[in-house]
């Protein structure tokens, strides 16, 4: 049985929506209005299916475009959760905080998900899946959240929302520590880089397949999709190697993994639509700044351009 046929929805491409701008982040600074329709006016046609990070007025003002402009997209929304517990081998040291910190965090973040069921009732024709949480239990998060406390978060979404619930997570801990997670969730979401772990563009596709292959042969009754997987083209050489980075490096994973997933009906969100710049160190190569197929000014990179100039044309 392929993939697609376990999910509640029907195959179809997907992408990863973050429209932070030049200048804009998320601790405050957010796109307009006008701003995210002319990003969706790019994607659309393109991707169907997009994915959203968190609930914030980001978030908000997306829904908001794609219902008042009548876009033909369908939205995964999450709940971005933080840290509820100390994980002192975050190897960049961001994962250590005060008891009253953790305290706090624990309250935003039931608000947090209460607000994702609130957004999911809101748009119940556009929100299609909903996410419990993002890259929260990993052993390198900054943001570390017991699994029995996202199970309790995935339970409370499935009490007072209709869509179905996932979360977000590296492919990792889906082979061990995510098990009890398992059970609650009605779809595995995994995220794999191939580059992030060293591999050369020549290795990249068969480890992409093998990730999602080892979760998906592990629970061959779920339904497994792949909410990130992507190619960055900067690097200033921390974490990855620049010479394994570029726009016709990218424009090769892309293609490869178009071709795998259309085949085998692998839903999988393109990581990432457009260049962040607020992202990672202030070091302009680095990489967090550099997935996007387009860059931060809209200008399409070499993995999209025969796509707009199709779509212009």
């Amino acid at each position: 049985m392929k993939q697609s046929e376990k999910l509640p929805f029907p195959y179809e491409r997907a992408i990863c929506y973050s429209g932070f701008r030049e200048g804009q982040h998320p601790s405050g600074i957010f796109p307009t209005y006008d701003q995210i329709k002319e990003d969706l006016l790019i994607l659309e046609g393109h991707w169907k299916y997009l994915r959203l990070y968190d609930c914030d007025q980001h978030a908000e003002t997306t829904l908001e475009v794609i219902h008042n402009e009548g876009l033909d997209f369908k939205v995964m929304l999450g709940a971005y959760i933080t840290a509820e517990m100390n994980n002192f081998g975050c190897p960049w040291g961001g994962g250590v905080y005060t008891e009253k910190q953790l305290d706090t965090n624990r309250t935003k973040n039931l608000k947090q998900i209460n607000k994702l069921i609130d957004l999911a009732n809101q748009y119940p024709d556009i929100i299609n899946v909903l996410s419990a949480g993002n890259e929260a239990c990993v052993d390198w998060t900054d943001h570390f959240v017991p699994v029995d406390r996202v199970v309790e978060y995935v339970k409370l979404i499935k009490k007072g929302a209709k869509q179905p619930v996932t979360f977000c997570e590296n492919y990792v801990p889906w082979l061990n520590r995510l098990k009890p997670l398992v059970e609650v969730v009605d779809i595995i979401s995994i995220h794999t880089y191939p580059v992030w772990e060293y591999k050369h563009i020549h290795e990249a596709i068969d480890y992409t397949k093998e990730n999602y292959f080892a979760v998906a042969d592990m629970y061959p009754d779920k339904a497994v999709v792949i909410t990130e997987a992507g190619w960055t083209t900067q690097s200033s050489g921390r974490g990855i190697n620049p010479e394994h980075v570029n726009e016709e490096l990218q424009k090769i994973y892309y293609e490869d993994l178009m071709e795998w997933i259309d085949a085998e009906g692998v839903i999988t969100y393109v990581f990432e639509a457009f260049d962040e710049p607020w992202k990672g160190s202030p070091e302009p190569l680095e990489p967090e700044k550099h997935w996007g197929l387009f860059k931060v000014d809209r200008t399409p990179k070499l993995v999209v351009k025969d796509l707009i100039v199709d779509s212009v044309t």
